[in-house]
């Protein structure tokens, strides 16, 4: 089919790459118009404006810095929308602001375009095997409708709701792993500095709990399904070891911030009395915090594992 694709960089690039030789003809516009001519030379269609290119398609999709990228082709001047046809369906791949697609969807509903959110998450690497996943959020039928298209750039299409959602999990995702990476640069530093060299803590860490097992797929056990008895480590155990963790970091002169907030938070968790609960138990206060149950039910945590 005739498919409208805006921003050819880093990923969108390779996404569109993969469209075409999955047969689908594209009309293309990109900010640097540079960044268009290796797809021309597959094939591919130029558009001068992003009005000109919503003329000419049903379905567009957008890979875009960040907001105010998306709403300057969505509404700017010569933007997509005033080009675009009633029943018409936008995705958006980029990394988005929840209430800002959601705004963006209600504006567009006023002229019958149906806007989605599809962040994606793979990288430039998964961008260009198709080895990625799109999460997608909005009106569920104009995702069945399209997703053999998505299927075209993704191994891993994904349906999560209403709109928003799904770059509500773009968020959460992206902002975890960076997390992460402070957290583990943090301690792996110390370690490093209090006398171990960089690739004997690798292979040793590499082998631990932490570094066999997807991290994710430690959720299930405790936090999701809210069971922190009977104890697997206990929390006064893990206590004792975050505090030596913190005093090794003293004993090194470093400043360990994400350490120290860990320590805090296992804290108020001994004092609420649950020493001899899971140490898992501490995640608990960041759902008191947001006034939310993560909780799920058993089967459905079973079934997500089992894919």
């Amino acid at each position: 089919m005739k498919i409208g694709f805006i921003g050819l960089g880093t990923m969108g690039s390779r996404m569109a790459t993969n469209l075409i030789k999955h047969g689908h003809t594209l009309i293309i516009h990109d900010m640097i118009e540079a960044n268009t001519q290796p797809l021309i030379a597959q094939g591919a269609q130029w558009a001068d404006t992003p009005n000109a290119l919503g003329a000419q398609v049903d379905l567009v999709f957008l890979s875009l810095p960040g907001p105010a990228q998306v709403q300057e082709v969505l509404t700017g001047l010569n933007g997509l929308t005033a080009g675009l046809r009633a029943g018409s369906a936008v995705f958006d791949f980029s990394t988005n602001a929840p209430r800002v697609i959601r705004e963006l969807h209600a504006e567009l509903s006023k002229k019958g375009v149906l806007f989605l959110d599809a962040p994606v998450s793979g990288g430039p690497t998964g961008a260009a095997s198709g080895k990625l996943v799109i999460w997608t959020s909005g009106d569920e039928p104009t995702f069945n409708k399209y997703a053999p298209v998505l299927s075209c750039m993704s191994d891993d299409v994904q349906f999560l709701g209403a709109v928003g959602a799904a770059s509500v999990a773009k968020l959460v995702h992206n902002c975890m792993g960076y997390m992460f990476n402070s957290a583990i640069a943090e301690v792996f530093s110390m370690g490093v500095k209090a006398g171990v060299e960089a690739p004997t803590l690798f292979k040793a860490l590499r082998s631990g709990a932490m570094g066999r097992r997807r991290t994710f797929d430690g959720l299930p056990t405790h936090f999701l399904s809210g069971a922190y008895e009977p104890a697997k480590f206990s929390l006064k155990l893990a206590h004792k070891d975050v505090t030596l963790a913190n005093e090794l970091g003293q004993d090194v002169d470093l400043d360990m911030q994400f350490a120290k907030l860990t320590l805090a938070q296992m804290t108020e968790a001994l004092n609420r009395g649950w020493s001899d609960k899971d140490s898992r138990i501490a995640m608990l206060l960041a759902q008191e915090q947001a006034g939310v149950d993560v909780r799920c039910d058993p089967d459905i945590l079973k079934d997500i594992l089992s894919r």
